[in-house]
Formats: structure tokens, sequence, C-alpha cells
């Protein structure tokens, strides 16, 4: 069955940052992930690709604070979003965060497409707590991370709300004060990294674009675009209950490799017959994750036209293996703009 998709996608990556000393690493820093992030980028929008996002991942091997090189980004770039899939909310000052995210944004002329949520299991037990954060009584480490979320939100609208002192340094404004630099439009930019079919409805009730990845919880075992395509309605329908005005977007990620060389067969050819997986992400929450395009672009036409979820979403992000290095990768997100998407109907 063809689905009837959005029609025209914005297209873009997602890259983990990962780097290691290992003898096949074309990444052995975090200098070089930092680095290439920087070339990727600007390799991308050369390419006509339209965002380029990072994940953010504490005590790894992978890229940690994303507004320093969203920043750098910015000044290297005219075009593309920058944006982050996710940034965990557990970790972060919101107000700090704001100011961060306010500077960056600026300085890449209101570019900035951030995702947030609360985060998946890390690489150290409760890592959060290093940073000085803890549930208050009662609550959970989700329930901490969506009320960090809700703070940055309020913020962002660049209201004022801190009591003035009556003998500043520097004059005031009249009335309260609000964050600086502050940058409007950036609260409408801001994704919720949903995991479920709930976490999307709370991400439209606080007027949260939707960012979906290649994994969420399984609910009902349908097959992975399935079940999250039925997020995307989800999604779509508390958005229209809520009343907001504006359209809301909606990415998911994929893993698709057009298989167009030798290289690209030697490293993704045998991916042809993926699957979806399940697996466990706790004790308790047992998740699906979605498979691996990876065969001829005309194959590939086929098979992503059968793929719900895109046809349901606005924004499609290419997870990239980023250690192949910068040349490979622009030379993976070329092949799908250019003999998958038009295909599609995509560009």
């Amino acid at each position: 069955m063809l689905w009837r998709s959005r029609g025209m996608k914005k297209i873009g990556f997602l890259s983990f940052g990962h780097w290691s000393d290992g003898p096949h690493s074309g990444t052995r820093t975090a200098s070089d992930a930092l680095l290439q992030a920087v070339d990727l980028a600007v390799a991308a929008e050369e390419l006509g690709a339209d965002g380029a996002y990072f994940r953010v991942h504490h005590f790894a091997r992978q890229l940690a604070s994303p507004f320093p090189l969203l920043a750098a980004i910015g000044a290297k770039t005219e075009r593309i979003e920058l944006g982050t899939g996710v940034i965990d909310m557990r970790y972060e000052n919101p107000m700090y965060m704001a100011e961060d995210a306010g500077a960056a944004d600026l300085l890449a002329g209101g570019r900035l497409q951030l995702g947030i949520s609360r985060g998946s299991p890390e690489q150290v037990i409760d890592g959060w707590r290093y940073f000085g954060f803890q549930p208050a009584e009662g609550q959970t480490d989700a329930d901490m991370a969506r009320t960090h979320a809700e703070v940055l939100l309020r913020v962002l609208e660049g209201r004022g709300f801190a009591q003035p002192n009556p003998r500043p340094m520097f004059a005031n404004p009249p009335g309260l004060l609000r964050l600086e630099p502050h940058s409007p439009g950036l609260r409408e930019r801001i994704w919720w990294g949903a995991g479920s079919n709930g976490t999307a409805v709370w991400a439209a009730e606080h007027g949260m674009n939707l960012m979906s990845s290649t994994l969420k919880n399984d609910e009902g075992g349908a097959p992975f675009h399935v079940q999250q395509a039925e997020q995307i309605r989800a999604f779509r329908k508390a958005w229209a209950e809520a009343g907001w005005e504006r359209e809301p977007r909606v990415s998911v990620s994929r893993s698709i490799f057009a298989l167009t060389s030798d290289l690209d067969h030697a490293y993704f050819g045998g991916e042809g017959e993926s699957s979806d997986q399940v697996g466990y992400l706790d004790a308790s929450t047992r998740a699906i994750f979605g498979r691996t395009y990876a065969a001829e672009p005309d194959v590939l036409v086929e098979q992503l036209a059968e793929d719900e979820a895109i046809a349901e979403a606005d924004t499609l992000l290419l997870t990239v293996p980023n250690q192949l290095g910068v040349d490979y990768n622009a030379h993976v997100l070329e092949s799908i703009l250019t003999h998958v998407a038009p295909a599609l109907g995509w560009r």
C-alpha cells in the first residue's frame, strides 16, 4: 500500500558525534568530532540539505554541550537549520539554557530548532545528580525533566518576571526583567522528543513540535512505522484540540543508505534484510527500534513509499555514521537528495 505523503519534506542529518581511537575510526578525538560536525554542516548546506542536527549525551565519547557547536556552525553557514535531537532536560538549568540558546539563535539568524526531552538511559547511574539536580519530593526524574522544560518554555516567551534592583549597576528598562539575550521566535522552534503516544500528546498540549526517533515504546505490537504514524496522528489531534494557531512541525529519524558505489555496498550492503527490533530500555519499558534501509535507489524508493510515518512527517532526519568521515557522509546525503528524494516527491 502506498501511503499518501505530506509531500515536500525538509531533509537533514542527525549525528551522534561519536569519536574513538579505533583503527577504523576517522574521528579519533573530541576535537575531531566537533570540527568535522562543522564541516559536515557546511557540506550539507552546499548540497541543498535543510538541517544539521546533533545528539546530546553526557559522560560519553559523543557530543555533549550543543550551544558552542551550534553557534560555530551558525557562523559558518547561512541557510541550513541547526538543531538538537535531543537535549536531556534532566541535566539542564533552564534559565542558563535559555541564555545560551538565545545567544546561539541570534548568532545563527534565527535558525535553531531545539529538540529537548526526558532523555534516555545514560552512561552512568542518575547522571543528572552530578550536575546538581534531583527530583522534588514525590517526583521522578521524568517529572523533573518536564518541569525543567516548562520553565524553559515560559522564559523563552520573553516576558519579564524578575524584580529589578532599585540601585542597579546599569540602567534597567521599566518593569520586571527577562533573561537576555532574548531571541524572538525561538519559543516556536522547540521540539519534544517523544518516546510514547502519551508524551507526544503532552508535547502538543505545551505547544512544542514533535520529534520522533528511530525507537519508541512498543504500544500494540504493530510494525515500528505504523506505531510511529499513530503517534504522529495523536499529536496532531491533541494540537488541534489545544487550539494553537500555528501549524506544528513533525520530524522522524531514519537510517537510510542508497547503495550507489562499491564502498556503500562494503559498509551497508549487509543491511538489506534489516527489520524492526524489540528490546527493553529498562526493566519495564519495552521498546521497538526501526529498521535500517539500505538498497539501490530504485528499491529504496519502493520501500520508503511504504513507510507510513515518513509520509505523515514534514521533516526527515537521516542518521549518519559520523566516524566514516565528512566526505563519505556528504556522499550519503547527496545520494538520498539526488537519487531518492525526487522520486518520492520530497524534492
